[in-house]
C-alpha cells in the first residue's frame, strides 16, 4: 500500500508522518508539500503512485484539487486536520499521527 503524506512545505508534517509510517514495512510512504518553496513539491508523480492521500489541513486538499483535479478522481484524499505548530518530530506530532492515521489504516503498536 502506498501511502502519500502532504502539508505546505514538506519539513515537519509530512516529512516527519513519512519517518514514522516508512517503518512499517507493509507500506511505501512519500511526502510532499503544497508551495513552491516545499523541499519536495508534489507532482502528478506523486498522486499517480499514491493509494492513500493523507493532508495534514483543509487548505492542502484544496490546493491539490485545483492542480490535479482529474487526476484526483479514483483517489482517495483524507484530511488529518492537524495545525502547522509542530516541529519535525516532535512526540506529540507523532502520536497525533498515529491516532489519527490509524483511523484508516492499520497502525502496528
Amino acid at each position: 500500500m502506498k501511502l502519500l503524506f502532504i502539508c505546505s512545505r514538506n519539513k515537519w508534517r509530512s516529512l516527519t508522518a513519512e519517518k514514522v509510517f516508512e517503518q512499517y514495512h507493509m507500506y511505501d510512504v512519500k511526502s510532499a508539500g503544497t508551495e513552491d518553496n516545499a523541499r519536495i513539491k508534489v507532482n502528478s508523480g506523486h498522486v499517480g503512485w499514491a493509494d492513500f492521500i493523507f493532508v495534514m489541513e483543509k487548505k492542502h486538499e484544496r490546493r491539490l484539487k485545483d492542480k490535479f483535479g482529474h487526476e484526483l478522481n479514483a483517489k482517495q484524499i483524507i484530511r488529518l486536520d492537524i495545525p502547522d505548530e509542530y516541529t519535525f518530530m516532535d512526540e506529540e506530532l507523532i502520536e497525533l499521527l498515529k491516532i489519527r492515521v490509524s483511523e484508516f489504516i492499520e497502525v502496528p503498536e
